[in-house]
């Protein structure tokens, strides 16, 4: 087991990052489904794995439903949205997980290592106890200001670049690997941000915001000022002017990087 103690401070509910899903958990799973070409692509990265330990697993999004799962989550709120046909998440963090050495064939991690209080130490830890892939799936935090919403909601994009590390960073605490970019279709299910890059009017929903953790950074003027501007440019026609073929572009080549780790024998 491991002997580290990284545990720091954690929220009413367990929320072990810097976002209070006590707060703005409710309604989550409603935004964010697992997307199925996302799905694919992580289930390839785990290659031959029969085990996988899910690190900040949520409410289970993209946990592959022909392998053994072990999830780990330590906001109470998010462990209460899994689905009855996940299995039920242990509360734990990834600073601290607790396994024996080599525990598991492969192991995953998405859209969740912004959160980790000590990123090296949650890398460490999901190398310790995981002798095949690791498949982390992130957003590269260089390319997020050439998306759209950048103009109309620099707050929020600057606290993702803030948030998110650096691709080359979560490589190296896994010990080397690859990072790809994920392309994004255009109805995409997984509600986060790039997701919408052909349907803004969706972010006009405040439900739609509360499920991307970086809005709830973002002061309650600021909210107000994203919706004047973005609805006042939909009606007038200015956001279709400049981004109107996005509404019809099949993919999206954003920010999403899936980066994965093959494993000790590799």
């Amino acid at each position: 087991m491991s002997t580290r103690d990284h545990a720091g401070k954690r929220s009413a509910d367990g929320s072990a990052g810097d976002a209070d899903y006590a707060r703005i958990g409710d309604g989550y799973t409603s935004y964010r489904q697992p997307e199925p070409e996302f799905e694919a692509a992580i289930r390839e990265a785990l290659g031959t794995a029969r085990s996988v330990l899910n690190i900040g697993a949520g409410a289970g999004s993209y946990e592959p439903r022909d392998l053994d799962v072990t999830a780990v989550e330590p906001s109470a709120k998010m462990r209460a949205q899994r689905p009855a046909d996940r299995v039920a998440a242990l509360d734990a963090t990834a600073e601290n997980l607790p396994f024996e050495n080599n525990t598991f064939d492969a192991a995953m991690a998405t859209f969740t290592v912004h959160q980790w209080p000590d990123l090296a130490a949650g890398l460490t830890e999901a190398r310790r106890v995981t002798r095949g892939p690791i498949a982390v799936l992130t957003c590269d935090p260089t390319l997020l200001r050439s998306f759209w919403l950048y103009e109309y909601a620099p707050e929020a994009i600057d606290t993702e670049a803030r948030r998110y590390p650096p691709v080359d960073t979560i490589l190296a605490g896994l010990g080397g690997g690859q990072a790809h970019l994920l392309p994004i279709p255009l109805h995409c299910t997984d509600g986060f941000s790039e997701a919408y890059y052909g349907r803004p009017e969706r972010l006009l929903d405040p439900g739609a915001r509360r499920a991307n953790s970086a809005w709830s950074f973002v002061t309650p003027d600021a909210h107000e000022r994203f919706e004047t501007h973005l609805s006042a440019d939909l009606r007038n026609g200015t956001w279709d002017r400049n981004h109107g073929r996005l509404r019809t572009q099949p993919h999206f080549s954003g920010s999403l990087t899936l980066i994965v780790s093959p494993g000790k024998s590799s």
